[in-house]
């Protein structure tokens, strides 16, 4: 199952469930985004030829990373870009979501342990604005 999470037109994130199935390869982003999140599905004795990536010059201007939720239970809030609350979901383990835009925070509902990837090099504090999280009473959880 793949969630798409679109707000105004914009796509905030893309979640795929550990129960997600397919036979053979699929990608969940476009060509454009600096963060690609593919899925595949081979089977015994499948080869993918030895490769190198080649150098190409890239222009990153807004950071995307992708977590993996290997144990746990994890509630992401999403925000849009003004950072105005819009609406939350629950990953669980063995889910992949991949955060394209807008803002967004966590909270741990259970112990949980994620994986994150993104693109560096870390430049620090000025990486990010930090803001208020939602008040409990005002989580939507769709």
């Amino acid at each position: 199952m793949i969630d798409r999470i679109i707000h105004d037109n914009n796509l905030l994130g893309i979640i795929v469930r550990n129960s997600f199935h397919q036979e053979g390869i699929a990608f969940f982003t476009e060509d454009n985004f600096s963060q690609q999140l593919g899925y595949m599905n081979r089977p015994e004795g499948y080869v993918i030829s030895p490769h190198r990536h080649n150098l190409v010059a890239r222009e990153v201007v807004q950071t995307q990373e992708v977590l993996f939720v290997k144990s746990g239970k994890v509630r992401v809030d999403f925000y849009d870009e003004e950072q105005n609350y819009l609406e939350s979901r629950i990953l669980l383990g063995g889910d992949v979501i991949l955060l394209a835009s807008g803002g967004h925070g966590f909270e741990m509902m259970e112990a949980s342990e994620i994986i994150e990837v993104k693109q560096g090099p870390y430049v620090g504090e000025i990486d990010k604005v930090r803001f208020d999280h939602v008040k409990k009473q005002n989580v939507i959880i769709k």
